[in-house]
């Protein structure tokens, strides 16, 4: 039995009673003809038509060939950068051990990842021993979460040039959009990403949304519709890959434009004709707006919890059948020992290379 027949049938085993739902879907809204698919050849059909200089193509190529998944066309990274992001007592509590950031390199080394996305204070403290092995992506910009009260915005650490010199091959940054600070945000992040361009590393954004009128019957921070148009806008600061949720809902715009209120500008064909409620539709319709996948899409892999590793085969699946490029996992990885967040890795790297696991 080939290594594609096993991978799929832990697949199929992983999935449960998703299995047939999941990969039996075959009729989504917007065709596989329409899109640009992930593929050997993806930095050369997608980027060296771009004004992205020999470098940056060096770089996106650099990341298409580094662990399990080199030459595929699909990426699996590691981002740990939720010491910040959720403050580094809740995240390594479970396991102290990756308060040491090189623990962090070596899990994406040893997990066969493409790249490992950390702070500079992570990346930075190792950036002699492991920047040649493995390419990192620098987050240049963070909330944190020691002012009191607690607020969310995201302020720069540091700059594109301190990325650079420690051999960065990209620089991540995360825009919230639909704050009040994403105008700066905006901003800020554009001019960080033209001047990592000119430097010759790629770049991905994290494309949040946050503004607490997006909770209404349900929290339309997840819905196909607005999330479509965060990547829409990130794609349009040039970053050459998109992080975003997994959609579970759609028809924010609708719910925001009821009664009296106003919200942006929205067609009714965006939940008739461009999608439906099945998750491969609404992950498709975010891959639309990354040019219909000229940008890759990367979803996320969320909060670890009790089905940590159906969870992440479930959103590997989804993102892959949806015509995405890849998953990028943090906490379901590193908050248990190193390896157990191995195997975990592997299981989501193995829906991308099983022959069985298709385009929808």
């Amino acid at each position: 039995m080939g290594m594609a027949t096993i991978a799929a049938n832990n697949v199929e085993q992983i999935l449960g009673d998703k299995a047939g739902y999941l990969l039996g879907f075959d009729r989504p809204k917007i065709s596989r003809e329409r899109l640009n698919l992930p593929g050997p050849d993806s930095v050369d059909r997608h980027f060296t038509g771009s004004d992205r200089n020999n470098r940056v193509l060096a770089n996106l190529h650099r990341i298409h060939s580094h662990g399990r998944l080199a030459h595929t066309g699909y990426v699996s990274i590691l981002p740990v950068d939720q010491g910040i992001e959720h403050s580094a007592g809740a995240s390594f509590a479970k396991n102290p051990e990756y308060f040491d950031g090189e623990n962090i390199v070596k899990l994406a080394i040893e997990g066969g990842c493409n790249a490992v996305a950390s702070t500079f204070g992570v990346l930075g403290s190792v950036a002699r021993k492991y920047a040649h092995r493995i390419p990192f992506i620098v987050k240049i910009n963070h909330n944190e979460l020691l002012t009191f009260p607690n607020h969310f915005d995201q302020i720069m650490f540091g700059t594109v040039k301190e990325a650079w010199d420690m051999g960065a091959a990209a620089v991540g940054a995360t825009i919230y959009f639909g704050s009040e600070e994403s105008s700066r945000q905006i901003v800020e992040v554009s001019t960080a990403f033209a001047q990592a361009h000119e430097l010759g590393m790629a770049t991905v954004l994290w494309c949040y949304l946050r503004n607490p009128a997006f909770k209404k019957d349900k929290d339309y921070h997840l819905s196909a519709d607005l999330t479509g148009q965060a990547n829409h806008l990130g794609v349009t600061v040039q970053a050459d890959i998109i992080k975003q949720k997994l959609p579970e809902n759609n028809g924010g715009y609708a719910a925001l434009n009821m009664g009296d209120s106003s919200y942006g500008k929205f067609d009714k064909r965006i939940y008739t004709e461009l999608s439906s409620d099945h998750p491969i539709d609404l992950c498709r319709y975010q891959v639309a707006n990354c040019y219909l996948g000229r940008i890759g899409l990367i979803n996320s892999g969320g909060a670890s919890g009790a089905h940590d590793l159906q969870d992440a085969v479930t959103t590997a699946v989804i993102n892959k059948r949806a015509g995405g490029m890849g998953l990028i996992s943090g906490r379901k990885a590193f908050q248990r020992p190193m390896k157990e967040g191995v195997a975990l890795l592997n299981a989501i790297q193995d829906v991308y290379l099983s022959a069985s696991v298709t385009v929808a």
